[in-house]
């Protein structure tokens, strides 16, 4: 049996879903067989594996672990840290130097799709459409009546080098931006504010595997908070409608879109890209290299839609790349 870690936990606010997100996907890759899945523990202080019950030290130099006496190697690693260090491609770029096969996106590509202004640019120069918006990397810059001068009113303010679920404001008064800025300056090093966006919100899965790049059904979110926050994903406070109630050309066009950010990209395993459909046209919100994937999560409802499997979509995922990438494990 291949020895794989799903490394979770991590430096953000975003700990608890990551590690359900881990233990969801270690539960789907063990029914499929091949694979024996052990949740690794990313804190500050040291990295834990989770064996014979109990949680051990994984040593950082080798990937070492003991298990009954015995000192065992992870054979790979699967990044789900939702935030730092590990959607941001700094473990990757670790795993790359130590020449440790991963099952993810690199870790440019991490880094970039993980900083919602530097992706969403980048994107924008290859023609795909997205919000307007200013970036600050100190709230000190922020001129509040040019900001809402140049994006009107209301508005977003987000982390943008951070998840998607903390440290989100929107902004319906003049007055209230300097404390939407804080608070995102708490979860960010850089803030970005976006000019708010009137349309339907989908989000569209995308993967790949030895039959080639595959795209997910459409889901249709409709948040019961003012938008989706935490309480929206995690809490309930929204429905999740797949396939999205848009027209079958219009989920055409935003799959061959999502296809087309993969690639251009260069994504690996699982991604999903959010959008605002402003009438038939897409705008992008932001790309996710690690999304949700516990129970609550919207990709495992996109795959029940597909009548995939989580067992089978994970396996197929785990062959393919690390086949892909020449890691003999």
């Amino acid at each position: 049996m291949k020895k794989i870690g799903i490394f979770c936990g991590g430096f953000s606010s975003e700990f608890d879903i990551s590690v359900k997100s881990a233990r969801n996907i270690q539960q789907a890759i063990e029914t499929a067989g091949n694979y024996m899945a052990y949740l690794v523990f990313v804190t500050r202080n040291n990295w834990e594996i989770e064996v014979d019950g109990e949680r051990k030290i994984l040593a950082q130099e080798d990937f070492s672990f003991l298990s009954k006496g015995e000192k065992l190697k992870l054979d790979a690693a699967h990044v789900y840290i939702h935030g730092n260090p590990g959607e941001n491609g700094k473990l990757q770029a670790y795993f790359e130097m130590k020449e440790f096969p991963y099952i993810n996106s690199g870790s440019l590509a991490s880094a970039m799709s993980f900083d919602k202004w530097f992706c969403n640019q980048f994107l924008k120069s290859f023609g795909v459409k997205v919000a307007k918006s200013v970036l600050f990397s100190n709230i000190n810059q922020a001129n509040i009546a040019n900001v809402v001068s140049e994006l009107g009113l209301p508005l977003f303010v987000k982390p943008s080098d951070s998840g998607s679920s903390f440290g989100i404001s929107k902004v319906y008064k003049s007055d209230e931006l300097f404390k939407a800025l804080s608070l995102a300056f708490q979860e960010g090093r850089t803030v970005v504010c976006e000019a708010f966006m009137d349309g339907v919100e989908v989000t569209c899965g995308v993967y790949e595997d030895e039959q080639g790049l595959h795209a997910l059904p459409c889901t249709e979110i409709v948040s019961e908070t003012d938008f989706f926050d935490y309480e929206a994903k995690y809490l309930g406070k929204s429905q999740e409608i797949t396939p999205a109630r848009i027209s079958d050309t219009l989920t055409k066009q935003v799959q061959e879109l999502s296809k087309k950010i993969y690639e251009l990209l260069q994504l690996r395993s699982l991604a999903r890209i959010d959008y605002i459909l402003i009438g038939d046209v897409p705008h992008v919100i932001e790309v996710n290299t690690t999304p949700g994937f516990s129970s609550e999560s919207i990709v495992p409802k996109m795959l029940q839609s597909a009548g995939i499997s989580q067992a089978y979509f994970w396996k197929t995922i785990y062959d393919f790349e690390l086949k892909r990438n020449n890691n003999s494990i």
